[in-house]
Formats: C-alpha cells, sequence, structure tokens
C-alpha cells in the first residue's frame, strides 16, 4: 500500500475522507430533522462555562503581562531618572554618598519587584492555562465522536428497518454502533468528571494570582516610602545648606556679619527691640545617639528635681519681685540675661524648648559649656519661672529666632 506522508497511509487517509463525509452528512440530516440528535444539556452548560473561564483567564494573562512590562518601564525611567541625578550632584554637596548608596537600592528594588510579580503571579497563570488546549482538544473530539455515534445509530436503525435485510450487513453495522458508541462514553464520561472541577478551581487561581500580587505591591512601596523619605531628607538638608552659605555671603557682603551680631546682643536691656527679617532655618546639631539624647534629658531634669539649698526664702522673693516687675533693674540669680521669640518655633527633640512668637526666655549658662551648639541657647521661660520658680522646663532654642530684651 502506498504511502501519502510520514505515518499515513493511502488507506488511511481514505478512511479519514470517509468519515468527515459522513460526520457532514449526519449533521445536514440532523439540521433537516430527518436524523434525531443526541443532546445532552448539562455537558453543554459545563462545555460553556469552560469556554468562559478560558477566555477570562487568556484575558487577565494578557493584563498581567501588560502590568509586568510596565514594571519594566518603570523600573527603566527610575533608573534613568536616578543616573541623571547623580550626574548633576556635585561631590561637595551634602549627602553625595548617601545619594550612590540611595540610587543603587532604589534599582535593586525594583529588579526584586519585577522579579517576584513575574515568578509568584505570571508564571501561576502560565501554568493555569497551559491545560485548557488539551481540554479544549479533547471536547472537540468527543463532539465529532458524538457524531459518529449517531450516525453508526441511523445506519444500524435503517438496515433494521429495511424491506430487504441483509443480516451480515446488520450484524457490521450493530459492531459499528458498539465500537462508536464505546469509544464517545469513554470521552463523555472523562469530559464529564474534569470540567466541574477545572470549573471550580478557578477561584484559587484568582486568589492566589492577586493575592501573590498584592502582597508584592505592599512590600514595594513600603520599602520604597521608605527610600523617598531618604531622598526627601537629603534634599531637605542640601537645601539648608545652601540657604546658610547664602546667608553668610549676604553677611558677609554687608560687613562684618560677626561683629554686627556681637554688637545686637551687647545692647542694653532697655535698648528698643530693633526690626529683624524672618531667619532662616535654625542651626544645624550634630544628631546624638540615642543614648546621649537620653542622657541629655536626663541631665536637665534631674538637674531641674533637685532644688538649690543655698536658695533661702528671701532670695525666692527678691527673684519673684524682679521678674513679676518685667526685670528691668536686675535678673533672677543664675540666668544671663532675657530675650524675647521674634517668630515661632517647634522643637524637634526633646531637649528643645517650644517657642511661640512674644514668648519671654530667661537664659542660663550651659553647665559644660562643650555642650553647647554653636547658635543654640539654654533657657527657660519667663512664664514658667514666675509660677514655678524653677528650671524643670528647660531647654535649648535656636539664637536666630529671638531678640535680646
Amino acid at each position: 500500500m502506498a504511502e501519502t506522508g510520514k505515518g499515513v497511509t493511502a488507506g488511511k487517509l481514505a478512511i479519514n475522507v470517509q468519515k468527515r463525509l459522513t460526520r457532514a452528512q449526519e449533521k445536514v440530516l440532523q439540521k433537516l430533522g430527518k436524523a434525531d440528535e443526541t443532546r445532552d444539556a448539562a455537558f453543554e452548560e459545563m462545555v460553556a462555562n469552560f469556554n468562559k473561564q478560558m477566555t477570562e483567564g487568556t484575558k487577565l494573562q494578557k493584563d498581567l503581562k501588560a502590568y509586568v512590562a510596565a514594571v519594566k518601564t518603570m523600573h527603566d525611567a527610575s533608573r534613568r531618572l536616578q543616573d541623571c541625578l547623580a550626574d548633576m550632584y556635585e561631590p561637595d554637596w551634602f549627602g553625595k554618598e548617601e545619594m550612590d548608596a540611595l540610587a543603587e537600592d532604589t534599582d535593586t528594588l525594583w529588579l526584586d519587584y519585577h522579579q517576584n510579580i513575574t515568578d509568584k503571579s505570571l508564571i501561576t497563570m502560565d501554568t493555569y492555562l497551559a491545560q485548557f488546549p488539551d481540554i479544549k482538544a479533547r471536547i472537540a473530539k468527543r463532539d465529532r465522536k458524538m457524531v459518529d455515534f449517531d450516525s453508526a445509530r441511523h445506519h444500524f436503525s435503517s438496515l433494521q428497518k429495511g424491506k430487504k435485510k441483509d443480516e451480515a450487513k446488520i450484524a457490521k453495522a450493530e459492531e459499528d454502533l458498539g465500537r462508536a458508541q464505546k469509544i464517545f462514553e469513554e470521552l463523555n464520561v472523562e469530559l464529564q468528571d474534569e470540567l466541574p472541577g477545572l470549573w471550580d478551581n478557578r477561584v484559587g487561581v484568582y486568589v492566589n494570582t492577586f493575592q501573590g500580587l498584592a502582597g508584592q505591591q505592599e512590600k514595594f512601596h513600603r520599602e520604597m516610602s521608605k527610600l523617598s523619605q531618604n531622598l526627601n531628607d537629603i534634599m531637605t538638608k542640601l537645601e539648608e545648606q545652601r540657604q546658610l552659605k547664602k546667608d553668610g555671603t549676604a553677611a558677609a557682603k554687608t560687613g562684618d556679619g560677626a561683629k554686627s551680631e556681637e554688637a545686637n546682643h551687647s545692647d542694653s536691656a532697655s535698648s528698643p527691640p530693633k526690626v529683624v527679617q524672618r531667619p532662616g532655618p535654625p542651626p544645624s546639631r550634630p544628631t546624638p545617639s540615642p543614648d546621649q539624647r537620653k542622657k541629655r534629658v536626663d541631665s536637665f531634669e534631674d538637674e531641674a528635681s533637685v532644688p538649690d539649698a543655698n536658695t533661702d526664702s528671701s532670695t525666692k522673693t527678691t527673684q519673684q519681685s524682679a521678674v513679676t516687675n518685667g526685670s528691668d533693674g536686675e535678673l533672677p540669680p543664675g540666668f544671663i540675661y532675657k530675650v524675647k521669640a521674634i517668630h515661632d518655633y517647634a522643637a524637634t527633640d526633646g531637649d528643645e524648648l517650644e517657642l511661640k512668637m512674644g514668648d519671654v526666655v530667661l537664659v542660663m549658662a550651659f553647665d559644660n559649656p562643650d555642650e553647647q551648639d554653636d547658635g543654640w541657647l539654654l533657657g527657660v521661660k519667663e512664664s514658667h519661672w514666675v509660677q514655678n520658680k524653677d528650671t524643670s522646663a528647660k531647654g535649648v532654642f535656636p539664637e536666630n529666632f529671638t531678640q535680646k530684651v
């Protein structure tokens, strides 16, 4: 027997052609109502659900791939933006090393995010949809075998009803009918077992896909928020230093800024307040470690809680009288001079003094001069001293937010 192709003989080809013709004829007869058709409403509903599930899954896979591609695009844009900032950032600017490290951490975070959503969401969907082509092919085969079964059944019935009965043909038709019925029912039963389970499985797949995606998004945005805050802090500090440098340059152009400030502080208490411009940012303070900050605050509290053994009632009376009368003639012992807040100041640390414009502060010396930061004073509000006669509420504050009175 001649071969027409790899693994296909002329005989097999003829059989396949005959099967197609027989199925086509059977479908025409069924549409014309001349032959009954095997119908299974429950199975047809399963197939409708399968088609719906495959369509939804394919769309989800497509949109998820688009999302992953968008993440990669955002990563590329973020990298170019960080590179641009690194190129512009001059070596002597504040936080140059921190900027370089931040750019590297940002790039790594984007890489991890892209890889994680690919592994935990996209690959899950790819695996889920990989089973659909095989099941779809088996459904199509089941439909063809159902037509073969109907055709064999009709052929066998027509031979039985014929006037001239050929027992050999009837026996052969009955055998073909049994074989067609067996093949169809085997496929039909398998699919009826698989399709409902596949339909129910879609919920778990969707939950795992979006739960994994949401978890990766939450982690990514949490870490990115920290990096963004670090970038904002660096930019804020850079602007503060630029402003301080700008103010220093302006003071140098108008004269000796340091001598002018010293002259202002040496004015008598009775001198009228001078008009001042809004100050720049408060002078920077070295950032103490948590232990140093706690030690400093505890030192203030301990010092305020121990009464001065040398202070008698007459001294307290003198202090109260002096402060109550405005301290025009003298200050209570322990205070150097007093200043008036010309701008509000919000404390940023536990040892700092909160100021409102108009507050009068009694300035005192530091016990340890080494603890005094440049541009910062130590004192207690006059209103607190009048009411409590102690320094428990003392704190440091920026000198350029006040004016000596």
